[in-house]
């Protein structure tokens, strides 16, 4: 069963809400984000760390997405997680 959530961030000073979605898969999870008009997935590594992944053929050009902000994200979603 897929599930959304709310995960709130705050970011340079900004008060930002994305919306999750928790896609179930066998023995694995992934969380899909949309930030800056692009589809994320965020999953666990092989140390638990969360970790996002852009599929390239998904990616909107022009929308370049901050690295720090993945980063605020990711551990938003860790916070929720626990």
């Amino acid at each position: 069963m897929d599930e959304q959530f709310d995960i709130p961030v705050i970011y340079k000073g900004e008060e930002l809400l994305f919306k999750g979605e928790l896609l179930a898969y066998t023995y694995i999870y992934k969380i899909q984000v949309e930030v800056e008009e692009n589809l994320v997935l965020f999953e666990p590594d092989d140390e638990r760390n969360l970790r996002a992944i852009i599929n390239p053929e998904n990616f909107n050009e022009g929308k370049e997405i901050d690295v720090e902000l993945l980063k605020c994200i990711g551990k938003a979603i860790e916070e929720i997680l626990k």
